[in-house]
């Protein structure tokens, strides 16, 4: 005999709601995730959680075609796959602790690469909690898969079925409206028709142009395209030349905001992200010694595969209507870094706003639409900060400056690491923007900027970088 449903009553203790919405889910009722990376995943792994709170029986059919064990494009999507150390520790806290077999390499650091000179910033409180991972199963022509590998997202996949999900390996290309309900259409079988369908298809999907032609104020975000690929270097060549850091540029490049290369295990992964990323531009990235000298004999090895993804730069109009929702990067998606984390936010939100206020338009907009929206604000502060970067980037004086600076508090021990925990939180996504934007008003940061600014130029030669070896620029007489 089923369960009755559970109560407005029992919602309004758990959820805390003012007031329940009169368009709810109910025991038996049927829940399609279209998408089953992280977003579609977590989603599916909250409202589960949160439904068994209080005694709400859900059906949730979870449709992604991938299986997540297959090698390149079979098997990829398309990302760095970094998983902050912020979010390291949110997982750990649900109960999601990664196991060794989906962690490819723990980032303990950075080394921080200017035509001025090389950092390297520690993690601050010297654990290796940023987590290198593989969101499919490795690269192409990586050879055989070592048994023990799990890739991200499948292991977020098999969190979701043990805990109730179904998957359905079928690729959806049709959302409809009929009777009330959201259907679900592939290329073969009938729609499946669900009382609330999650959308966690990303941005890279041809699913998005359905749902924005259901005409309920939904407009797809915007995108920017990036490069990333994967170099082959096996275990040793890495540990030499490359380490446990992750290793970023801040280059004099037009157009580029942000460069990457991240171990994993035999591998590195290179992304870069920017405005009008190209064949051109990555060419002058490779060509530029600061990056020939991370690999052995200053050789850019050939890459075994690699693609030019886009990814959400500015959130989507309107993410939600009766029944529907978007997330993860089909509604917003952090600027630049942190993807998987605010894949998590958007997820947990729409799925605690499912259970305990309601799946009507309204109660999208009240409870979930403020977390996206939060996103979405932090993001226009971050284009803010990356425009002050384009400065420090084209301005030999400030790139100097923020060198020394940082270099100097790499060799002192205490909290006082005041532009080493700006770089920091900025590269690994850690903390909010508007967070970090604040760090730099505090009339320390600004006086040690000040000091550095003119110390670093009186006399740029006398400051070694951090490895201990002479600044690449002023060693040439620069």
């Amino acid at each position: 005999m089923p369960r009755p449903s559970a109560s407005i009553e029992d919602r309004l203790a758990v959820g805390l709601s003012e007031r329940f919405d009169p368009v709810a889910l109910e025991n038996g009722s049927r829940v399609g995730v279209i998408g089953g990376g992280p977003a579609g995943s977590f989603f599916s792994l909250f409202l589960l959680k949160m439904a068994e709170t209080i005694g709400l029986d859900v059906d949730i059919d979870i449709y992604e075609p991938r299986h997540f064990v297959h090698k390149g494009p079979a098997g990829c999507n398309h990302c760095g796959g970094i998983v902050s150390e912020f979010l390291v520790q949110l997982l750990a806290a649900e109960g999601f602790r990664l196991p060794p077999e989906v962690v490819q390499r723990g980032i303990d650091s950075y080394m921080l690469h200017m035509d001025v000179g090389t950092v390297r910033i520690d993690t601050p409180l010297q654990e290796k909690r940023i987590a290198a991972v593989y969101r499919g199963n490795g690269p192409r022509d990586a050879g055989p898969a070592p048994t023990h590998v799990v890739g991200f997202d499948r292991h977020l996949q098999d969190l979701a079925v043990s805990r109730g999900a179904k998957i359905r390996r079928q690729l959806v290309n049709q959302v409809s409206w009929e009777e009330d309900r959201p259907h679900v259409q592939c290329s073969t079988g009938p729609s499946e028709v669900y009382d609330l369908v999650a959308v966690a298809a990303g941005i890279n999907s041809n699913v998005l142009q359905p749902i924005e032609g259901l005409e309920f104020g939904y407009r797809i975000p915007e995108a920017a395209r990036t490069f990333i690929c994967e170099f082959h270097l096996g275990e040793a060549t890495i540990r030499e030349h490359l380490g446990t850091s992750m290793h970023l540029f801040l280059l004099d490049i037009p157009h580029l905001e942000c460069a990457a290369i991240i171990p994993k295990g035999d591998f590195v992964t290179l992304c870069l992200l920017g405005d009008k990323i190209d064949d051109s531009l990555v060419t002058t990235f490779l060509d530029a010694p600061e990056v020939r000298a991370c690999f052995p004999k200053a050789m850019v090895p050939r890459t075994v595969c690699h693609c030019f993804p886009r990814i959400n730069v500015k959130a989507a109009v309107r993410p939600f209507t009766d029944r529907i929702v978007l997330i993860g990067d089909s509604g917003v998606a952090r600027l630049y870094k942190d993807g998987i984390g605010s894949a998590y936010r958007t997820a947990k939100a729409a799925a605690r706003t499912a259970v305990f206020h309601g799946i009507s338009d309204e109660a999208f907009a009240k409870h979930y639409w403020p977390t996206c929206r939060q996103i979405d604000v932090d993001n226009s502060i971050g284009r803010f900060m990356f425009t002050v970067s384009h400065v420090i980037q084209k301005t030999r004086p400030t790139r100097r400056a923020l060198f020394r600076m940082t270099a100097t508090e790499q060799t002192r021990t205490g909290n006082r690491r005041h532009m080493s925990s700006v770089l920091w939180d900025l590269f690994t996504g850690s903390a909010p923007y508007r967070e970090i934007l604040l760090r730099t008003f505090r009339p320390a940061f600004v006086a040690r900027l000040g000091w550095n600014l003119v110390a670093g130029n009186v006399a740029p030669g006398s400051l070694a970088s951090a490895n201990g070896q002479p600044t690449n620029g002023d060693a040439n007489g620069h």
